[in-house]
């Protein structure tokens, strides 16, 4: 008869992959086993076998805490991937300057703020283009 395995639990870290030499956004989750509890102290093993800790209270209370060694924000539960903001293509920035045209109904000053974001994004896609 064998016994049920052991349930590991984790202390997770959001890491950015690109954080030195890129844009950031490639984000992956690090999970981190936690090794011992104590009172006090959440030991964890990172980086090929690496221990270090935390202080279990501050993280039971907050969800997360800052690991000043490896300089990381763990989190207690897995944390969600962060969503890039998705870029309004130029013709949603076109039909977005059209709608507020004050012959459509618009006004002056939102029918400008329109025409300077499609200007700001047609140079910016001229300039990815060379």
């Amino acid at each position: 008869m064998s016994a049920a395995p052991e349930q590991v639990e984790y202390l997770y870290e959001l890491w950015d992959a690109n954080w030195d030499d890129g844009p950031l956004g490639n984000y992956q989750i690090l999970a981190h086993p936690i090794t011992k509890k104590t009172p006090k102290r959440i030991y964890f093993t990172y980086l090929n076998g690496r221990t270090g800790f935390v202080d279990r209270q501050k993280i039971e209370a907050d969800g997360e805490i800052y690991h000043g060694y490896t300089m990381c924000l763990l989190h207690l539960a897995r944390p969600e991937i962060p969503q890039r903001p998705q870029r309004p293509t130029l013709a949603a920035l076109k039909a977005e300057m059209a709608a507020a045209h004050p012959d459509r109904g618009g006004s002056d000053e939102a029918f400008i703020a329109a025409r300077q974001r499609y200007q700001r994004a047609r140079a910016s896609a001229e300039g990815a283009a060379r």
